[in-house]
């Protein structure tokens, strides 16, 4: 039975995927999470609900992936070794340009009340974005723990990513401004790298 099921689940092309995914965030974008329904998501791509279900599950998987999808360059971000800390945050901040950061920072804000009301999003969240991307950046902390430009008994180490969140996320409330390059930047060099080389 299981041979089956991922003999189904492997019909979709990555590029279909990717059509996909590009389809939920415009629908999330345009409607929030709580109007998007998997007829509306089959209705833009062209596909059956059926092979929505089956492909995904539901409607909070299908969000969470898609979120995951687009993210720049996926959760690679233990791929980056600048040989550096500042290097390697500095490249991840490169990856995404200031119109993507923009739309970024729109949908998660638009997604942000409806994860912590609806438990299967969170789950789906922490399952696909929080839990891998805290790895990816412990592996980079470990890295510069290693080359010792971090003391690994430093209590900002377990607070990095959420240093690295409430910088994107406190941009607009703030400052009522979108989340840049030059922001962040900035940001990592003023609070993140002083906080971890402390």
């Amino acid at each position: 039975m299981t041979e089956v099921a991922t003999a189904r689940r492997s019909r979709i092309t990555p590029e279909r995927e990717a059509e996909l995914y590009e389809a939920v965030l415009d629908l999330l974008r345009e409607v929030g999470y709580d109007a998007v329904t998997m007829d509306a998501v089959a209705a833009r791509t062209k596909s059956s609900k059926a092979t929505l279900y089956r492909q995904w599950g539901g409607k909070a998987e299908l969000v969470a992936k898609a979120v995951r999808h687009t993210k720049p360059g996926g959760l690679a971000l233990g791929e980056i070794d600048t040989g550096s800390l500042r290097g390697d945050l500095h490249a991840l901040t490169m990856r995404s340009d200031d119109c993507e950061m923009e739309q970024n920072s729109a949908l998660m804000r638009g997604l942000a009340m409806a994860i912590h009301s609806n438990p299967d999003l969170l789950k789906a969240f922490k399952e696909h974005l929080i839990e891998p991307e805290m790895a990816e950046f412990r592996r980079v902390v470990q890295r510069a723990i290693d080359r010792g430009e971090v003391r690994a008994d430093n209590p900002a180490v377990d607070y990095m990513i959420h240093m690295m969140i409430g910088g994107f996320a406190a941009r607009t409330l703030i400052d009522e401004r979108p989340p840049n390059q030059a922001f962040l930047l900035s940001y990592i060099d003023a609070v993140v790298l002083p906080a971890l080389r402390a």
